[in-house]
């Protein structure tokens, strides 16, 4: 009998990034495959809920899992089948200040990918900040 390969499990993590803009607006910059591509991505593309991510010609696909208005975009990437591990992208707006963050959950491959994980969010995010003059 041959030995099974048992899946490591990837560690699940949230960052919180606060950021000065609408809801409303964020939604478009997180769930458009054109506004994905002006912060997120080099190039997206989208087919149905398949969408193509390009990052320096190496293309990687998610499906779309979760999509809500004005509040979260979730995905799964297709190379990531047998886990339930994913991305989001959410809106958390304060009830009482009114002050807009991004929730982003995500999941790193073991401890050492964890940082490196977590500082190419935040990257992202400035990226997005400086996109939408926030």
């Amino acid at each position: 009998m041959s030995p099974q390969l048992i899946p490591m499990k990837k560690i699940k993590y949230e960052i919180e990034i606060p950021i000065h803009a609408s809801p409303r607006m964020l939604y478009q910059y997180i769930s458009s495959p054109s506004n994905l591509q002006e912060w997120f991505a080099d190039k997206v593309n989208s087919r149905g809920k398949v969408y193509s991510f390009f990052w320096e010609g190496v293309e990687e696909k998610a499906e779309l899992i979760t999509k809500k208005s004005d509040d979260r975009v979730r995905f799964k990437w297709l190379e990531s089948e047998g886990d339930d591990s994913f991305f989001e992208i959410k809106i958390l707006v304060d009830a009482l200040t009114k002050d807009v963050s991004l929730i982003i959950t995500d999941f790193a491959e073991d401890e050492e990918e964890l940082e490196e994980s977590k500082q190419l969010w935040e990257n992202q995010i400035d990226e997005l900040k400086h996109t939408i003059g926030a």
